[in-house]
């Protein structure tokens, strides 16, 4: 390609070079035809013909009378006819052929006849020069020959050898990726040293690779600790069960169907938590809607009841746009968490804070550790103090109310309170809070 462009090149420099010298020597040689018929007609109107005319370059030259007999001419042309029989015609004072070649001359030329009016009748002046070539000079265009070749094998030397050291680091970059495999994703595609595109196309493969090297870390983790929660209601199951059939006559049948029910609800919560995980995780899409918070809030709190005392500080009218569903499935988790670890209350708020509709679920507990408060959002994460205190949570509501926070495009994050955990979601508001006066607003602070 890289010759083919520079021959091209070369081609269109050469064609504009040649034309231009052609036009210039086709323009040289009228001019000095025309010199050389002012200048015998000058001799003619003079009468001073001289026997033999001074050969001007390559021209032919011939004077003839009115009785077509040459009187004078150019010394190759001494002696011979006229070289050509053409004469202007009607009031044509001059008239132009091609020849090849005119009589007494060799090769193509140019043959002009002028036609002289004189007293004794009409004179005619032939004057010959050659044709000009296509190429208008052959060491011209051997020269631009040449210096095409050279160009073209220059071009063609250094973009083999450009596009062979890039297509090396390419090709490297391919070898490497080829060989990665899922045993060995902490290899890395060599960058190169020069700054350019390779080498961010490089540097963005290495990331992608980091990305990925992390994702499949968690997807691992993530598998082992499902596989490992999995296993311990079906083994309270199967235990409960073969252990009724070593002693059906002594079984309590009743405690042992009660028994599997607790954990087939425990294997079923664990279940659609991780259903839940797996849409959020495929990007499922959300049915987006403008709704009032507090009213979202309001209706979860009333459908259920809690061991401890809920207050409620609900502003109406902050307004956001989400899926109600899922910002239901939310709040239904740091509910629970908040019941597993409160004391005596639990205080959920509705408020603005700029541009953001927040929500606060705040319990009275033993709270969270500055160092720990990242930690609880991973999946299967839990502390020693919720394992001590309820061990049939499966450690995913947090990770889920967190990622719900996320596709929403807000944040979930536990922030310092004067006792207990206080979680805080903020989301983008859609509208602005009704005024107080407006017919149903106002502030909702009441206990259940």
């Amino acid at each position: 390609m890289a010759g083919a462009f520079a021959a091209l090149f070369c081609i269109v420099v050469g064609v504009l070079v040649v034309t231009s010298v052609r036009d210039r020597t086709a323009r040289y040689e009228q001019e000095q035809i025309t010199e050389s018929i002012d200048r015998m007609m000058y001799h003619i109107k003079k009468g001073e013909l001289p026997k033999i005319l001074v050969k001007d370059q390559d021209e032919g030259i011939q004077v003839l009378n009115p009785h077509r007999q040459v009187v004078t001419a150019t010394p190759q042309l001494a002696g011979k006819p006229p070289m050509a029989t053409f004469r202007p015609t009607g009031d044509q004072l001059r008239a132009t052929r091609t020849l090849c070649p005119p009589a007494g001359l060799k090769g193509c030329m140019i043959v002009v006849g002028y036609k002289v009016f004189q007293p004794d009748g009409v004179w005619t002046i032939y004057t010959a020069a050659p044709v000009v070539p296509w190429y208008a000079n052959s060491a011209l265009a051997i020269f631009l020959g040449v210096v095409a070749l050279l160009i073209i094998a220059m071009m063609v030397v250094v973009a083999f050898r450009a596009v062979g050291r890039t297509l090396a680091t390419v090709e490297a970059i391919r070898v490497e990726m080829d060989e990665i495999r899922a045993a060995h994703l902490d290899r890395r595609v060599p960058v190169p040293g020069n700054q350019d595109e390779i080498r961010m196309l490089a540097e963005s493969v290495n990331t992608t690779l980091d990305r990925l090297e992390a994702a499949y870390g968690q997807l691992r983790r993530f598998t082992s600790d499902a596989s490992h929660e999995m296993r311990s209601p079906l083994a309270a199951i199967r235990a409960e069960v073969e252990e009724a059939l070593m002693y059906p006559d002594d079984t309590d049948w009743p405690h042992v169907a009660q028994a599997v029910l607790y954990a087939a609800e425990r294997l079923q919560a664990l279940m659609t938590d991780l259903l839940v995980l797996a849409r959020l995780d495929a990007g499922a899409p959300l049915e987006n809607a403008p709704i009032d918070l507090a009213q979202v809030v309001e209706a979860e709190l009333n459908r259920r009841t809690y061991r401890v005392k809920v207050v409620r500080d609900l502003s109406s009218g902050v307004l956001t746009r989400c899926d109600r569903m899922r910002i239901t499935r939310l709040l239904t988790n740091l509910m629970d968490n908040a019941e597993r670890h409160a004391t005596s209350q639990i205080t959920v708020i509705v408020r603005t804070e700029e541009s953001s509709a927040v929500l606060e679920v705040t319990d009275d507990g033993a709270g969270i550790a500055s160092e720990l408060r990242e930690v609880v959002f991973t999946r299967f994460a839990r502390l020693d103090t919720s394992r001590n205190r309820d061990a049939g949570g499966s450690g995913l509501g947090l990770a889920i109310a967190r990622q719900i926070a996320e596709v929403h495009g807000g944040t979930l994050t536990i922030e310092d309170s004067e006792r207990g955990a206080r979680f805080v979601l903020r989301l983008a508001r859609c509208g602005l809070p009704r005024p107080a006066s407006a017919a149903g607003a106002g502030i909702a602070r009441h206990a259940d």
